[in-house]
């Protein structure tokens, strides 16, 4: 018997290995990425959700979060496709500052948006950057390569299309704002 998305909060071992990568902020011109060892708990994951909306009725059930960027925006997996691992479940971005969004379609192809140079904060606010040759990804585009499950393609291709899938995405949680 598998276990519900729900319930799952196992760290998938490509995002341990994320969490062991090197994201240097590069005064700005680098990643503004600080991804975690494990998932927040239910408990901080709902805390954050309810402030974060003003709505402090929500349940937070649906997001595993895994990193933040410099000023406390989260990066989460959205555990909307029922019966799917957690690597299968998209990506999005909640910003400190409310933006949001979703930032690729699945676990893979947010390891190929960090090869591409974009953490999740810049995937949200700059959909449409190229990569810019940095030291850092080479490292980043051989644990994609390592891990990812879909072919590579650029970051601002794998942002579209999971915008695409997901249009009503920053619409539907701007609406939880109170």
């Amino acid at each position: 018997m598998s276990e519900t998305t729900t319930d799952d909060r196992r760290f998938p071992p490509a995002l341990a290995e994320v969490a062991a990568a090197d994201f240097p902020y590069d005064d700005g011109e680098g990643y503004d990425f600080e991804p975690y060892d494990a998932f927040d708990s239910a408990e901080e994951t709902t805390d954050w959700l309810r402030q974060w909306t003003g709505d402090h009725e929500l349940d937070a059930g649906a997001y595993r979060v895994f990193g933040q960027d410099g000023t406390g925006g989260l990066a989460a997996l959205w555990c909307v496709r029922p019966g799917l691992p957690l690597t299968e479940q998209p990506v999005v971005f909640l910003g400190s500052e409310g933006e949001c969004g979703v930032v690729a379609a699945n676990l893979s192809d947010f390891l190929w948006v960090l090869a591409d140079g974009l953490g999740p904060m810049e995937a949200v606010t700059y959909p449409d950057h190229d990569a810019r040759p940095r030291p850092a990804l080479a490292a980043l585009a051989a644990l994609a390569a390592r891990h990812a499950t879909t072919p590579r393609r650029p970051a601002r291709v794998l942002i579209a299309e999971a915008r695409s899938e997901f249009p009503s995405f920053e619409e539907d949680i701007l609406a939880l704002c109170r």
